[in-house]
């Protein structure tokens, strides 16, 4: 059976498929995803979300999904067997996109969400139960066969996209011929999601709120697992050591054996425990064609910086804008070459920062430990390397084609208030291209016909400052940032990442032409023309 054409087909239905399902019918985009398990995951997977990926899903109208099942993370602490702090991340700072840097979250019960926002949209199409069994393109769609795995019956889906989200183990990576790159850690760990009983705290247990228990013995982890309704979630890992079996670290009696020094079973409800193989695999093709990879399909990573489901999410909010693009005609599909050159070195980055602090705790030695335990303490110990910005793709270049300036940087968010409306500045200012203007910049100072081509592109401009139709910076946080780099103007990409900064007239206008530039190698100037005619 052949069906009608969609704009894009998802294949897989987990954390990233259903956000990337929300974005995309939010544009108006008829979307149809395939998932090969009949019933959605209901077990805790990933458990916490920086403040970058909060963010993005309250811009697209996940506020309260959010604010319901998030809470704040307290400061990640490492600890050597005596208890004698080695290393501490600061997550409760303020961060660039507002709020602390990082929140924990009960991962099935934001999707449980998620899917109720699916469900209730009627340009998604949910197919649970089928699976992805053949894969081709043509010069304008894509058509992938599924199979219902209840009734074996066939049928083929055409779409103009189609984005493989389908897991570590992905279909769709092997019908593209993309290999995988292994940049050289894997461990096993026994992974425990309990909730508490009520009357239970943190406090009682007298347990760490978040922390790396770095003891040669026994490393361990013990991190929140966010709030299931009034129920509070923890999480315990348990690095397997090398006398040890997958399947002696899978029985329930091996579980509370290694529970048995942090909680009791009168203290808690055992939701779910299973050996994980950490690892650090990278994609080398995210792209062939019209079809595309995202999530653990593309990148997996150990969890020690808790970015496994945030990098998949980075990976759809990217494809998110650039598809709108392609599938409004404003630009060609060269514009989908800059995904993998933009995420793969991005996510490489945060994969090699992990893997960095899975060192500092998969140590089962005595003596290993011992030595790092003295590096670490003495202050010699490199600090984690800062969080990574993007480095290549769409972004303001140098002579010698190096981004420059704040280019590649996520750009600043803050409450705003516009005439008599305050708020979040994405829900008051709105998604999109947007040109920043510092208090003082006229909107005026932009050439006549880089407002005509901002205006074909879509983008705003914004100024700062106190005037009827300026933004109020309520928090001064834009016009600290912006004068902390002395820039008159910021170019802001739709994934909040700002394309490049600029000071003086001449200079926003320079910086606005290398934009149009970019655009236009992509085929921009040529479709606003055939557009007008």
């Amino acid at each position: 059976m052949s069906e009608s054409m969609y704009d894009v087909v998802q294949v897989g239905y987990g954390p990233v498929s259903k956000s990337l399902a929300i974005m995309l019918s939010r544009l108006g985009y008829r979307i149809a995803v395939f998932e090969r398990f009949p019933e959605i995951y209901p077990l805790p997977r990933a458990v916490c979300i920086d403040h970058e990926i909060y963010r993005v899903l309250h811009a697209n109208g996940l506020g309260r999904q959010l604010d319901e099942f998030t809470s704040p993370a307290p400061l990640y602490r490492w600890f050597n067997a005596d208890w004698k702090e080695l290393l501490c991340i600061d997550w409760t700072q303020e961060s660039i996109s507002g709020g602390q840097g990082t929140n924990f979250v009960h991962q099935p019960s934001v999707e449980r969400s998620l899917h109720e926002v699916v469900c209730e949209t009627p340009n998604v199409s949910l197919n649970l139960g089928w699976e992805a069994v053949g894969l081709k393109q043509t010069a304008d769609h894509v058509e992938l066969t599924v199979r219902n795995v209840e009734t074996g019956v066939t049928r083929i889906v055409k779409s103009r996209y189609l984005v493989g989200m389908d897991g570590a183990n992905s279909f769709v990576r092997g019908a593209i011929g993309s290999g995988r790159e292994d940049l050289g850690f894997e461990a096993d760990w026994l992974v425990i999601d309990l909730t508490l009983k009520l009357g239970v705290t943190v406090e009682s247990l007298g347990i760490p709120l978040c922390g790396q228990y770095c003891n040669p013995v026994r490393p361990t982890t013990i991190v929140p697992g966010g709030m299931d309704g009034d129920r509070i979630c923890r999480r315990w890992e348990f690095m397997r050591l090398p006398h040890e079996t997958r399947e002696e670290m899978e029985t329930t009696e091996k579980v509370w054996e290694l529970l048995g020094g942090w909680i009791k079973p009168d203290q808690a409800d055992l939701i779910r425990h299973t050996v994980y193989t950490f690892r650090s695999l990278v994609a080398d093709k995210w792209r062939d064609g019209r079809v595309l990879l995202a999530g653990d399909a593309a990148h997996v990573m150990p969890p020690f910086m808790g970015q496994g489901m945030c990098a998949g999410l980075r990976d759809v909010w990217n494809i998110t804008w650039k598809l709108d693009l392609l599938l409004r005609g404003v630009v060609g599909d060269g514009l989908l070459d800059t995904y993998q050159q933009e995420r793969a070195p991005h996510v490489s980055d945060v994969i090699r920062a992990s893997i960095f602090l899975g060192q500092i705790i998969c140590i089962p030695d005595v003596a290993e430990a011992a030595k790092r335990d003295e590096l670490f303490l003495s202050g010699a110990a490199p600090p984690p390397a800062p969080f990574p910005i993007l480095t290549d793709g769409l972004l303001d270049r140098d002579a010698s084609g190096k981004p420059r300036g704040l280019a590649g940087q996520l750009s600043p968010h803050a409450t705003v208030r516009l005439r008599k409306s305050e708020g979040r500045f994405d829900q008051i200012v709105g998604l999109g291209f947007l040109v920043i203007l510092a208090p003082g910049v006229e909107a005026s100072a932009i050439s006549g016909s880089n407002r005509a081509f901002l205006s074909q592109l879509g983008a705003r401009v914004v100024t700062l400052g106190d005037q009827p139709d300026d933004v109020e910076d309520l928090q001064t946080k834009f016009t600290c940032f912006l004068k902390a780099a002395n820039a008159d103007a910021i170019i802001v990409r739709p994934d909040f990442y700002i394309f490049g900064d600029a000071s003086g007239d001449q200079g926003v206008n320079s910086l606005v032409d290398g934009l149009r530039a970019q655009m236009n190698s992509f085929g921009f100037e040529a479709r606003a023309a055939r557009a007008v005619a």
